[in-house]
């Protein structure tokens, strides 16, 4: 995994949904000072997002950037009459990738709603002081081109060129679906100028991504061979009662006891990998 002279790989270890809850915001730090977190991904839109987004001023070292959401439980900051493409009857968020796709595909999605809600939530971000490094998505919809298309203007307007190429090592229709829409992202992000992550995995194992399957999954990306990588996460610690209103049925506290073990820390050096943040991509040669 090693490269010339030696040299590690680059692991960003990223942690999504922070804001979702405060708790959620709890576990991300405490994973980021105790473990090998490295990165998070703020949702702007979520009821911890407030209280939580001022504690970033503590950890300085954690890379941080905008995890942009068009759906899921939590309504867009904007009213429904200014994106209404983005809402159903009762003014929620289509509840899914699975609803959203289908409805963007058949052009029932304005992108200027999406443009408008999106730079609200980066907006949301930076004005409480954040510096974002990277761009992603909430359930991953950036893949989807008119999606990204909204993000990378959206990422050049703010000066952040870095965003995730989500990656799925599944046989079924979704999996081979995810990889060529990769691949695709992959040209658009080269011929922008934008950084990526070579390698990344977290799709496939989200919110079950526990000790052995973190291991499984750091040693799948060190036989990629390639010189960046990320591991997307989603950890939580226990007891909140704040998370009953998402039911991902996602194990939070598995990846929490995973990030922060001596088992993960291990494999990521024995591996072959270097930590790092999405602002060192900058420095890894083209």
């Amino acid at each position: 995994m090693t490269g010339g002279g030696g040299r590690r790989a680059l692991l960003v270890v990223n942690a999504d949904d922070y804001g979702l809850t405060e708790g959620v915001s709890e576990a991300i730090l405490h994973a980021h000072r105790d473990g090998v977190v490295t990165s998070t991904s703020v949702l702007a839109l979520s009821p911890g997002f407030t209280t939580s987004v001022r504690w970033l001023d503590d950890a300085p070292d954690l890379g941080r950037g905008a995890h942009l959401a068009a759906v899921g439980e939590d309504p867009p900051l904007l009213s429904a009459r200014e994106v209404p493409t983005l809402v159903d009857k009762r003014g929620r968020m289509w509840s899914s990738w699975r609803v959203f796709l289908p409805r963007a595909a058949a052009g029932r999605i304005d992108p200027d709603d999406l443009r408008r809600e999106f730079a609200a939530q980066i907006e949301a971000i930076t004005s409480a002081g954040v510096e974002l490094d990277h761009l992603d998505t909430h359930q991953n919809i950036h893949l989807w081109p008119m999606v990204s298309d909204v993000v990378l203007d959206l990422g050049e307007e703010h000066g952040v060129r870095t965003m995730r190429v989500t990656r799925s090592a599944e046989r079924g229709p979704v999996g081979v679906t995810v990889r060529r829409l990769a691949v695709r992202l992959e040209g658009q992000l080269r011929a922008r100028g934008w950084r990526w992550p070579e390698a990344s995995t977290g799709l496939d194992e989200a919110g079950r991504l526990e000790m052995g399957a973190m291991v499984a999954g750091l040693a799948r990306l060190a036989r990629t061979g390639a010189r960046t990588a990320e591991l997307a996460t989603h950890p939580g610690g226990p007891g909140d009662a704040d998370r009953s209103r998402y039911r991902w049925s996602y194990r939070w506290e598995d990846e929490y006891a995973a990030l922060r073990s001596a088992t993960v820390r291990t494999a990521v050096t024995e591996l072959g990998f270097e930590l790092g943040t999405v602002a060192d991509l900058f420095e890894e040669p083209v």
